[in-house]
């Protein structure tokens, strides 16, 4: 078994308690809103706009020993310039503050799981940072496209509300296996216990940002709450 699909097996019953998320299942049955879907995008602009400096201090803070990983950064950091600006566009595109959004905070949970990303990146193994990114990534893949399908049949929204999702649920496809040949790389049983305990910690704490989210049927303002705590 390769440590990429250890990993998948080690955190499975991690990956199974996020996707119950009741927005999460709530979506995938076709049980969507626009402020639910507002308040998504709003959570993912905080989080997607800090992956570039995430990258950048993971690649700075990596032992020489990994100093092979740094190409791989590098066109990370490449392919999620702006990815943040995409989610801006969506919420125009639903009718949404965008600027309020820009200029607004994370709720908390949002707030934790990117101080968390940052910690684990200064005060313990840069390399468990791949725990996020094997979170990340693979709900992308798991999730983006069918949710965006969903979520447009119910709400009607043109394709420009989910040039963050379709493209996302694309482009990570591609990364995941990008990934899976990174990962077959790190032999050292520290790093692997690392990155795993990574990946455990950040499918519970997104799953808490999905578990904060307005629910469908608790939603009823369609604006904004750009600032929200």
């Amino acid at each position: 078994m390769t440590f990429h699909q250890r990993l998948i097996r080690d955190t499975e019953a991690d990956r199974r308690a996020m996707l119950e998320a009741p927005i999460i299942q709530g979506c995938l049955n076709g049980v969507v809103s626009l402020p639910s879907y507002l308040a998504f995008l709003t959570e993912a602009y905080h989080h997607v706009h800090h992956t570039v400096p995430l990258l950048k201090a993971c690649k700075a803070a990596l032992p020489p020993h990994h100093a092979w990983l740094e190409g791989a950064m590098d066109e990370y950091v490449e392919e999620e310039q702006g990815h943040d600006e995409w989610i801006l566009d969506d919420i125009r595109a639903c009718g949404g503050d965008a600027e309020a959004v820009r200029n607004g905070r994370p709720a908390h949970a949002t707030d934790v799981m990117v101080a968390c990303a940052y910690d684990t990146i200064a005060r313990r193994n840069p390399l468990g940072f791949f725990g996020m990114v094997h979170v990340l990534e693979g709900t992308s893949v798991a999730l983006a496209l069918l949710a965006a399908d969903q979520i447009q049949h119910a709400l009607q929204l043109p394709d420009a509300a989910f040039s963050y999702l379709r493209s996302h649920g694309t482009l990570d496809q591609e990364h995941t296996a990008h990934f899976a040949l990174l990962m077959d790389q790190i032999h050292d049983p520290q790093d692997q216990a690392d990155i795993v305990h990574g990946a455990r910690s950040f499918y519970r704490l997104y799953g808490d940002v999905f578990r904060g989210l307005p629910l469908p049927a608790l939603a009823s303002q369609p604006q904004l709450a750009g600032a929200s705590t």
